[in-house]
């Protein structure tokens, strides 16, 4: 396994709707989780590693001494709860921002997992949030793109 390096905005990879999968990707799947724990992170997305791939992995609770690492490879959004939570993100390819960003509470989502078996899961709280925010990446839209004009006017301008 390795460590990779993790691109960081406004690198144009970032903002590139990514391509399904039709192959193994074990090997990028581990590396990418220990990307994301050495980081440290809760989530990470392929092209968040210059991967234009349909694929994230997750562990929403190492952080408080159980690891649960999840791959999830071509992801798809079944399901939207009505009711929408606001609260912080932050982002391992925006250092040192976080932005308080409005996401359904719940939602449902489908995927494969490393073995190719079809997978489905309601995820609530902050799995919910972290799954979205991953699937974002894989759609080319960042914590920037849900912001308001003078909100990303004066993160970008952090950023720089």
């Amino acid at each position: 396994m390795a460590i990779l390096p993790i691109i960081i905005w406004p690198d144009a990879r970032l903002t590139t709707v990514c391509s399904e999968i039709n192959g193994d990707v074990s090997v990028l799947a581990a590396d990418m989780l220990e990307t994301m724990y050495a980081a440290p992170g809760r989530g990470l997305a392929a092209p968040q590693v210059g991967v234009l791939l349909r694929l994230f992995v997750m562990d929403c609770t190492w952080k408080d001494g159980t690891y649960a690492p999840r791959v999830l490879i071509n992801p798809e959004l079944l399901w939207t709860s009505s009711e929408t939570v606001i609260g912080p993100e932050g982002c391992l390819s925006l250092p040192g921002m976080t932005s308080q960003i409005a996401r359904p509470a719940s939602v449902r989502m489908r995927w494969l997992d490393l073995a190719d078996v079809v997978c489905e899961e309601t995820f609530i709280g902050f799995a919910a949030i972290c799954a979205q925010h991953e699937l974002d990446h894989l759609n080319g839209v960042l914590t920037l793109d849900h912001l308001d004009p003078a909100a990303r006017a004066l993160a970008e301008s952090t950023l720089r």
